[in-house]
């Protein structure tokens, strides 16, 4: 479905229904490049068993239109007005790598319209190496060759996908290439420059749930479970022998913890 945000037209999955302001809401929010697709089966699931879900193309990716954003606090206010736009005065927000501090940030800074939080392979800091921002800046394909390769368990190097036809390797290698130039090292450099991680974490106020891969290497799970030190009452998840890609590597048991506290 499009919307009109910030006069730029913006497209978020809403699992082909219309929003209904007298249903709880399920805002999800995609990770560093890609777009709303990387939810597709949760977003459906909730959409079916009568949630409003909004799985939105950030500023500049997927199908919106306008520029990414260069800090990780302005996409966190670009989902409130997202919400405002949609006419949604409250959801619960589940967001993936540099979409966990998106809505991290929002959920601390904007606790009134968030009713509860999903961190989904999350780390405070998340701090990018200088060879993979290089490559992102120059637009080298070796920044995707990277992230393939780190944001996957090495199980799912072998394939045995849970959704039967889906290539996870091939399928996020796609999802990168099909990018804009510039925008994953916008994402990438937005996520290394977000330090008050913390600081954000000690104000939540809403029931909050960490979804962490064993064997992930982008966002360590030491990082993660740190962080979640500092969420008061927070609920930690760990997916053994997953990766980062949580989403296409253990998609069962992502839904199975959502369900939970959305």
């Amino acid at each position: 479905m499009n919307f009109t945000v910030n006069g730029h037209e913006t497209y978020a999955f809403t699992g082909g229904r219309n929003l209904d302001q007298s249903k709880s809401t399920v805002l999800f929010v995609h990770g560093a490049s890609l777009d709303h697709t990387v939810w597709t089966l949760p977003a459906r699931h909730f959409a079916r068993h009568g949630w409003n879900v909004l799985a939105a193309d950030l500023p500049g990716h997927g199908m919106s239109g306008g520029e990414p954003l260069a800090e990780i606090s302005l996409y966190a206010d670009w989902l409130c007005t997202l919400l405002d736009a949609v006419g949604i005065e409250q959801t619960a927000l589940v967001g993936h790598s540099m979409g966990s501090l998106v809505t991290l940030d929002c959920a601390a800074r904007h606790h009134d319209r968030i009713r509860a939080l999903v961190l989904v392979g999350t780390a405070v800091p998340m701090p990018v190496t200088d060879q993979l921002l290089n490559a992102a800046f120059e637009n080298d394909h070796d920044a995707i060759d990277m992230l393939t390769a780190w944001g996957h368990s090495p199980a799912a190097h072998f394939g045995g996908n849970e959704t039967p036809g889906m290539w996870m390797i091939g399928g996020l290698m796609r999802l990168f290439e099909r990018a804009r130039p510039g925008t994953l090292y916008n994402d990438l450099n937005a996520c290394n420059n977000y330090t008050n991680g913390i600081e954000m974490a000690q104000r939540i106020k809403c029931p909050t749930m960490f979804i962490l891969g064993d064997h992930d290497m982008l966002t360590p799970k030491r990082s993660a479970l740190e962080l979640a030190k500092n969420v008061y009452n927070a609920e930690v998840v760990v997916l053994p022998k997953t990766g980062h890609t949580i989403m296409s590597e253990r998609p069962d048991a992502l839904l199975d913890a959502l369900v939970r506290i959305v």
